[in-house]
């Protein structure tokens, strides 16, 4: 078990700025993806983008023009 722990064991102070960088990166997209999952997954939320379903396809109407 403690081959285990030292596995995931972090040497903050070691950490470069492109580490740092990373980390807080990979953190606040994690986040944004738990917020995007939230509201696109609430059925309240559901009436607001069935409305907007078919935006992709009227864009490729006007391309044919």
């Amino acid at each position: 078990m403690n081959s285990l722990l030292d596995h995931f064991e972090t040497d903050w102070q070691a950490m470069t700025t492109n580490d740092w960088i990373g980390t807080v990166l990979t953190v606040v997209i994690f986040l944004l993806m738990i917020l995007a999952y939230f509201q696109v997954f609430r059925p309240k939320n559901r009436e607001r983008l069935e409305a907007k379903k078919h935006i992709p396809f009227d864009e490729d109407e006007l391309d044919q023009d």
